[in-house]
């Protein structure tokens, strides 16, 4: 059966597994290249062009997706210059997931579509490399999860951290107990480039160049925006989606998740059993929804918490500290992103004791994560890439249970087991309205096994 964009949007789901599954047998391309097709690059997917398009080797550019016709047309173009062939150009994601040449995506859109085209993109026999977060809401993870495990296919999610040696080094040490059981973890961003007042909107013409039905695609159908105060295409586009909850999940989901996720991997307890969360959009007069200073506290079973804190206002910066960074507390010593392991002995006029770290030296430089999740495609095994889905999934899911609470205005009781709250009243804050057609399916129950 051929693989259509009728085929995927027309038919039984069963048609959609069959073709999936046809398409896993597929060999790779031309000098056994594994071909990719980005979608949605006028941000973070232009750095995945330049990734992918550095390992001349392994990968070549089969196809560009985006719904901004003059970002595709310079996207091909910039392929073309590279690699010396014209890519194909799609509009819609779901013709680009229905082309047999197709063996891979990687998914920079914004992060309303991220799970509904990584589910798709599973369904069609496509590995996928999907920028953080993975999800808009917690519903959404668990299913991201499901298609991988259900069709076999490798996703790997955009927080670069864990490829870096030094901290792969480091955070084994951390989980063998090497200062002890770590009692306390934090988190923070102290972002303010490129995090100043968005402007206002109003109503107003669609650019010709911009498909508004696709771009909002799970998203409610809302009006396209004009800004009426800053010179950009509109309130939303492109970037400040980030900071209205239909379309982004503020900091904590944008620069944040990358330092949650750190986060999450050093505290090592999974999902935690009840979150807070508080602050608001301070010092700017926008349309702007998500808050640009947000505290969240996380408490687990066993008793330890973790802290992550938002501030797009200032950063530690004018103190010699860095915009963003993890720290964590055990009961022998800490370990600080950046500086290492340390004991609580403060020296006088000078810098704080360091650990010495056992075993070989290694270097603070970053592995290759488009490298890693090449290299995950061609072994079939998600242990190649940089980590599980189910710890992209749990890193995600912190970032949306901030959220929940702080728009809550209270103190959430959480069941890690279930993934859903205590109070049944506040569990339609797991998963959104769904525009017909664009419905990301329910492809697992409420907790999925380790992918």
């Amino acid at each position: 059966m051929k693989f259509t964009r009728r085929h995927f949007i027309g038919t039984s789901a069963a048609a959609v597994i069959v073709a999936g599954m046809k398409a896993q047998g597929k060999v790779f391309g031309a000098n056994n290249r594994v071909r990719v097709c980005t979608i949605g690059f006028n941000g973070r997917g232009a750095g995945h062009i330049q990734a992918f398009l550095a390992l001349k080797g392994d990968v070549e550019y089969a196809a560009l997706c985006d719904v901004d016709s003059s970002v595709l047309a310079k996207g091909g173009k910039t392929v073309e210059a590279a690699q010396g062939r014209a890519p194909k150009l799609y509009k819609d994601m779901r013709e680009a997931f229905a082309d047999k040449d197709i063996d891979a995506v990687s998914i920079a859109t914004p992060n309303h579509w991220h799970s509904l085209a990584s589910v798709w993109a599973c369904q069609a026999g496509k590995d996928v490399y999907v920028e953080k977060p993975m999800s808009h809401n917690l519903f959404e993870g668990r299913q991201v999860m499901a298609a991988a495990q259900k069709y076999g296919r490798i996703v790997q999610h955009g927080t670069q951290s864990r490829s870096k040696p030094t901290l792969i080094r480091d955070m084994k040490l951390i989980h063998s107990g090497f200062i002890g059981k770590i009692v306390e973890s934090r988190g923070y961003v102290y972002k303010n480039g490129n995090r100043a007042s968005i402007g206002t909107g109003k109503p107003g013409p669609v650019p010709d160049q911009l498909d508004w039905t696709l771009w909002q695609g799970p998203a409610r159908e809302q009006p396209y925006l004009v800004n009426a105060t800053r010179k950009k295409p509109g309130l939303y586009v492109h970037y400040d989606w980030h900071y209205f909850w239909e379309y982004g999940n503020g900091e904590i989901g944008n620069q944040g998740v990358h330092q949650m996720d750190i986060a999450c991997w050093g505290h090592n307890r999974g999902l935690p059993i009840s979150v807070f969360s508080a602050g608001g959009r301070f010092g700017l007069d926008d349309a702007g929804q998500t808050p640009n200073t947000q505290a969240t506290t996380f408490a687990y079973a066993d008793g330890t918490i973790m802290t992550f804190e938002v501030r797009n206002l200032g950063s530690f910066e004018e103190a010699d500290g860095g915009n963003c960074g993890n720290s964590f507390f055990g009961t022998k010593g800490m370990y600080v992103v950046g500086k290492g392991f340390l004991t609580y002995k403060e020296v006088k006029k000078g810098p704080r004791e360091a650990i010495p770290v056992p075993g070989d030296a290694t270097t603070d430089d970053e592995g290759n994560p488009f490298q890693r999740f090449v290299n995950a495609i061609r072994s079939r095994k998600q242990s190649d890439a940089p980590m599980s889905v189910l710890d992209a999934h749990h890193s995600c899911a912190h970032c949306h249970l901030g959220n929940v609470a702080f728009r809550v205005g209270r103190s959430l009781e959480f069941d890690p087991k279930t993934e859903r709250f205590k109070d049944n009243s506040l569990n339609h804050h797991l998963t959104r309205e769904y525009r017909q057609g664009f419905e990301v399916p329910k492809l697992a129950g409420e907790v999925v096994a380790n992918v």
